[in-house]
């Protein structure tokens, strides 16, 4: 089906569990027993915040509700989304107001 053989599949099972391994052995093992600097810590804060963009970011893009088109129902809403938590500063009121956002874009678009 794939076109690799069994040997080529287990050979990247292990080859991607051991890198997971090390990933996590490397700040568990290497750096777990010692203090981390402060502006390492600093940086970690903000894993979070980086990470929730760049997980929204493609299906804003590039969303497959229209085959990778960008859509200006969703680039209304992301820039609602962004607004009205920069606004109010509140997680929730963000999320509303982009969700509203997209379905009266998509009302008023279709």
């Amino acid at each position: 089906m794939s076109g690799y053989s069994d040997l080529t599949i287990w050979a990247i099972i292990l080859l991607t569990g051991l890198g997971t391994y090390a990933l996590r052995w490397s700040f568990l093992g290497a750096v777990g027993n010692r203090p981390m600097p402060g502006w390492v810590r600093r940086l970690l804060r903000y894993t979070a915040v980086g990470v929730l963009p760049a997980i929204a970011a493609p299906l804003v893009a590039w969303p497959a509700a229209t085959d990778g088109q960008p859509d200006p129902a969703r680039l209304i809403a992301a820039a609602v989304t962004l607004a009205v938590g920069m606004a109010t500063r509140n997680l929730l009121a963000a999320i509303l107001g982009g969700m509203t956002a997209l379905y009266l874009a998509l009302y008023l678009t279709a």
